[in-house]
C-alpha cells in the first residue's frame, strides 16, 4: 500500500528522511522556492510551491504529515492557512510530527535537561517554539514532537569556516551545547513511523555536548590546520542573531530515543560525525 507523506517545509531534514524511506513511499514537499522545488523533483519528491498552492489534493492524500516550518510572531504558518482543513483530516493520519528544538528548555547554565524538563525558553525564539508545541498538541491528532539539537552534516559544518579562515573559537566560560547529524535525525523520524507513539516527545541530539570551541579547534586537527585564536564572548564582535544562541547552555539528554525507538545512534559524537564527513568528501 503506498504512504504519502506530505512534509511542510521540506527542507534540510525533512530530505534526509526522504531519502531513507522506500520506494513505497509518495512523498510531497513544500517549498517557497522554484529552484528548490527543481532539485526536490530530482530527489523524487512532488514539490509544492507553498504559500501558493492548492494543498487540498496533497492533503487529501495525505497518510503521515511532517512539520519543519517554523514559526513566525503570526504563529505557526501551516495552522494559520490549513489548521481546518487539516483537522478535519484527522482521521486519515496515521503521523505527524512536528520538529521542534532544544531551545524550548531555555537555559541550564550547563545543567542536563530531558524530555520532562519544564519549557523555559530564555529567547523569542524559543518562546515561539513553544506556543507552536501547544497550537500542534491542542489539534487531537497522532503527534511526535521532536526537539532538535544543533543540526549538522553534508554542507552544514564548521569545515567550510576552518577552510576558508573565518571560523572563530569564541569562548565562554561554561558555554556548552548539543548537536546531531543529520543522519540521525533521519533514522529517528523513520523509527517513530514504522513505531508511532502519539504525544510522545523525543529530544535528538547526541551522546557528546561540549564547547563550541572544542568543535572548531577538532575541524581544524582533522583538516591539518592551524587552530583558530580564541575570542572571548564579552569582546567579540557578533550579530544579534549569532550572541543570542549563547545567552542558552544546556546538556540535552537522548534516553528516550534509545529506550523509545531502539535507536544507536550512527554518529554518537561531534569527533565521529565530523570525521565521517570529511571521509565522505574525500
Amino acid at each position: 500500500m503506498t504512504r504519502t507523506l506530505l512534509s511542510f517545509g521540506h527542507g534540510y531534514s525533512a530530505r534526509a528522511l526522504a531519502r531513507r524511506l522506500d520506494e513505497d513511499w509518495r512523498i510531497i514537499g513544500t517549498t517557497r522556492s522554484e529552484d528548490k522545488a527543481a532539485a526536490l523533483l530530482a530527489e523524487g519528491t512532488e514539490p509544492r510551491i507553498w504559500p501558493g498552492a492548492n494543498l487540498t489534493p496533497a492533503l487529501d492524500a495525505a497518510t503521515h504529515l511532517l512539520i519543519s516550518a517554523g514559526p513566525s510572531e503570526d504563529g505557526d504558518p501551516v495552522l494559520a492557512q490549513l489548521k481546518d482543513e487539516i483537522a478535519a483530516r484527522r482521521e486519515q493520519f496515521t503521523w505527524v510530527g512536528y520538529l521542534s528544538t532544544t531551545g524550548v528548555y531555555g537555559d541550564h547554565q550547563g545543567g542536563w535537561v530531558d524530555e520532562d524538563t519544564p519549557l523555559a525558553p530564555s529567547t523569542r525564539r524559543g518562546q515561539l517554539r513553544v506556543e507552536a508545541e501547544a497550537a500542534w498538541q491542542a489539534m487531537d491528532l497522532p503527534l511526535h514532537i521532536f526537539r532538535l539539537a544543533g543540526i549538522y552534516g553534508p554542507g552544514r559544518g564548521p569545515f567550510a569556516k576552518v577552510r576558508n579562515q573565518t571560523a572563530r573559537r569564541i569562548i565562554k566560560d561554561g558555554q556548552v551545547f548539543s548537536r546531531i547529524h543529520v543522519d540521525d535525525i533521519a533514522q529517528v523520524l523513520a523509527a517513530s513511523i514504522a513505531h508511532p507513539d502519539p504525544g510522545a516527545i523525543y529530544n535528538l541530539c547526541d551522546d557528546d555536548p561540549a564547547p563550541p570551541q572544542d568543535v572548531i579547534a577538532y575541524a581544524a586537527e582533522l583538516l591539518g590546520m592551524p587552530i583558530p585564536p580564541a575570542q572571548d564572548f564579552a569582546s567579540a564582535e557578533m550579530s544579534p542573531m549569532a550572541r543570542s544562541f549563547y545567552a542558552e547552555s544546556k546538556k540535552v539528554r537522548n534516553d528516550r530515543i534509545k529506550s523509545d525507538l531502539g535507536i544507536t545512534l550512527i554518529h554518537p559524537t561531534y569527533r565521529a560525525g565530523l570525521k565521517a564527513l570529511l571521509d565522505s568528501e574525500r
